[in-house]
């Protein structure tokens, strides 16, 4: 993990607002999975969580689920190995399909049997067989229902081109009970049974999301963010036994690498309320249940350097701090909207203006979740802290007005 004074150097040498993802961090943790996790059990990585560590965790898992054509361009033009590719992902053509197929992906979702309708086709039309997990509805929007897995298995001989290998099943992410897990587990292992007994169709593989949660806020416990996947390792020893199993996740893995930082630029009070305004926004920092600013993730509170324009600032009458004893706050952003509120109250010592504020366990989805073309602010830099401690620009700043401007 990054500690405060290398935040503290990152921000001033780089700049705010910016992401930091910790690579050394995320590898250490992927790899403290692994040993929990029965082995043969394969790891993958579900992109869409944060597509900038990708390089990293392709490094250190077994798969990649891609879930668009966008998706898919990205681990093209980074080299990714086609083969560790699960294509997956609501929407999709016969053109998205075809793409995938031509760059050589190692297995096919299906949302729906149109979708088995369109990889058939393809496959027909390349000359090739294509390995299909078809993904069972858990109670959402997405998959199959059972009643349309098992047309599929009944018409499996009319789709020549396909092997169905296994099943795809997510049900939803920050859940805190591993009886969820178990109960889920017990059913596909009685389904896979079922399809046994009733089309002969032994079913070897399941790709399977556990949703394991991770905690994000402060009353939230830390003490050990991988008890989740230990509870829930002696069920996958026996999940194993009856399948080829890869766990798929994207938070659990991602969410503890990541750094936002954010500079204070405004202090100031309005009757029993002390607004601290910062550079950045809810356009950046979006934690799965944080409801509007009602909960407070953690944050590390650095000092800025000291100010260069402090004698005009007193001439002004701004102390560009609030007198002592008012230590609550409600940070805001940079947007017009009352709704840009990141933290409705969280008490500092001594906040001041130009102070660095950085929001931990950002790793998974801020990046990519934000509503980053409202009020045409300048987009954030994202930057990696490599193993060796250099830093790398992923992305640089940008501005989102080229994007919101009429060609």
């Amino acid at each position: 993990m990054l500690d405060k004074n290398r935040l503290k150097e990152i921000a001033n040498e780089y700049g705010t607002p910016s992401y930091v993802f910790d690579v050394a961090g995320l590898k250490e943790r992927v790899s403290s999975i692994r040993e929990i996790v029965p082995d043969g059990v394969k790891l993958c990585y579900s992109i869409k969580a944060n597509p900038f560590l990708i390089p990293a965790m392709g490094e250190v898992t077994d798969r990649l689920e891609v879930c668009s054509p966008g998706e898919l361009s990205i681990c093209k033009s980074l080299g990714v190995k086609p083969e560790t590719i699960v294509y997956s992902g609501v929407c999709k053509t016969k053109e998205n399909i075809r793409e995938a197929v031509e760059f050589g992906c190692g297995v096919y979702t299906a949302e729906s049997l149109l979708h088995v309708k369109y990889l058939n086709e393809v496959a027909i039309e390349l000359g090739k067989k294509l390995p299909v997990l078809p993904r069972l509805n858990a109670g959402s929007q997405f998959g199959m229902s059972k009643e349309d897995l098992f047309v599929l298995f009944s018409k499996a001989l009319e789709y020549s081109n396909l092997e169905i290998v296994g099943i795809h099943y997510f049900a939803g992410t920050q859940r805190t009970k591993i009886s969820h897990q178990v109960k889920e587990l017990t059913m596909l292992r009685d389904l896979y049974d079922e399809v046994e007994k009733e089309f002969g169709i032994r079913l070897k593989r399941l790709e399977y999301g556990p949703g394991l949660s991770y905690p994000y806020f402060v009353g939230d416990s830390f003490e050990d963010t991988l008890s989740p996947m230990k509870e829930l390792a002696p069920v996958l020893e026996e999940v194993k036994s009856w399948c080829d199993l890869t766990i798929e996740m994207g938070r659990f893995f991602a969410s503890e690498c990541g750094y936002y930082l954010t500079r204070v630029m405004d202090i100031k009070s309005n009757k029993d309320t002390n607004y601290c305004i910062l550079d950045g926004g809810m356009n950046h920092v979006n934690y799965l249940g944080q409801i509007m600013g009602m909960k407070v993730p953690v944050i590390h509170h650095i000092k800025g350097e000291a100010k260069e324009n402090a004698a005009s600032e007193t001439e002004l009458g701004i102390s560009g701090r609030l007198p002592q004893g008012s230590n609550d706050y409600a940070l805001c952003g940079s947007l017009c909207t009352t709704a840009d509120v990141l933290v409705r109250k969280v008490s500092f010592d001594n906040l001041e203006i130009d102070d660095i504020l950085a929001f931990c366990n950002i790793g998974a989805y801020s990046v990519t979740e934000g509503i980053y073309l409202f009020l045409s602010r300048t987009m954030p830099r994202i930057l990696l802290a490599m193993p060796d401690g250099q830093i790398q620009i992923a992305r640089d700043f940008f501005e989102s007005s080229t994007i919101n401007t009429i060609r």
